[in-house]
């Protein structure tokens, strides 16, 4: 990028994860480091979605794009009348998030035809223009080797149907968002990154930033340190949620509280140590598709304790 900051945001996200990884059963320690994953969950563990679970990619499957990242340009922020400001490029187009990214650490999720309907914007030519704070730019590296730019640590894309100031691919598939300058979502509230919802048949349980059903598998371990059994073809079915940090949550027991960084590089949130997912079957806030499927998956209370599961 032609700027002489480097990536503040990775630097911020990874302390982030290491202020959050303490020893499980303490309120405070050491550091914990990466954890070995228990063996593959079984096939009738992981669930079936069926037929029809979309996920706004416009495309699924396949091997990492080879197509480079669309140039950024100099960046600034638009007005629009609905969403308020966003962040556009270089051209005037805007520029989206996507929720099955992370921010902290930053790492995109978005290849293959999902990177031909939503293609990724380059960091190396981005410049921060009026109104965009160049300490929260920063870039992940893609699959095929090349630099995304990230906005307070989350990749930039920009949306293949869009023309010059037009905003379509906001809310596509109920996962891409027009960015705001600060890298969270255009014109919406900031909801703490894990909270607690009332829900008419489990009680209170615990949800994602994005009002998403949080899960616990049965197979997993918590102590002495967390561990995941749910590893490969498990994981598009159950992605783990990425680590935040504890006053970013409202209602969650903040004992046990962690982050912890799985064998495959990815860093996964707990809740009392124990590694918490969202199930891709659940298509809006308020689902609980996941509940119960293979006599392992249930949701979380509070305390993190598995809601509904049986006794042992």
């Amino acid at each position: 990028m032609k700027t002489s900051w480097r990536n503040a945001s990775l630097v911020a996200g990874a302390a982030a994860v290491l202020a959050l990884t303490t020893a499980c059963g303490q309120d405070g320690g050491a550091a914990s480091g990466s954890q070995n994953v228990g063996a593959t969950a079984a096939p009738g563990d992981v669930g079936t979605l069926g037929t029809g679970v979309g996920d706004g990619l416009g495309a699924e499957g396949g091997q990492a794009s080879a197509a480079p990242p669309v140039s950024a340009g100099k960046l600034s922020v638009s007005a629009n009348a609905e969403l308020g400001e966003l962040v556009t490029d270089g051209g005037g187009r805007t520029l989206y998030r996507f929720d099955q990214d992370t921010a902290q650490p930053p790492r995109t999720t978005c290849e293959a035809g999902c990177a031909t309907a939503w293609p990724p914007v380059a960091a190396d030519d981005a410049i921060a223009g009026e109104g965009i704070d160049k300490s929260l730019l920063g870039e992940v590296t893609r699959a095929d080797g090349t630099k995304q730019l990230t906005i307070g640590g989350r990749p930039a894309y920009r949306y293949a149907k869009d023309a010059v100031g037009e905003v379509k691919g906001q809310g596509v598939g109920g996962k891409w968002y027009a960015l705001a300058p600060d890298g969270k979502k255009a014109g919406a509230a900031d909801p703490a990154g894990l909270s607690t919802r009332d829900d008419p048949e489990l009680g209170e349980i615990v949800v994602d930033e994005n009002g998403m059903t949080v899960y616990r598998f049965m197979k997993d371990e918590a102590w002495p340190e967390p561990v995941s059994a749910c590893t490969g073809a498990c994981l598009e079915k159950w992605p783990v949620v990425a680590p935040v940090e504890a006053n970013d949550t409202k209602g969650v027991v903040k004992k046990g509280l962690m982050g912890f960084t799985r064998p495959d590089g990815a860093a996964q949130q707990t809740v009392d140590c124990w590694p918490i997912y969202t199930f891709a079957g659940d298509k809006k806030a308020g689902d609980t598709n996941g509940q119960g499927v293979g006599g392992t998956w249930y949701a979380v209370a509070p305390d993190g304790k598995p809601v509904g599961a049986p006794k042992k």
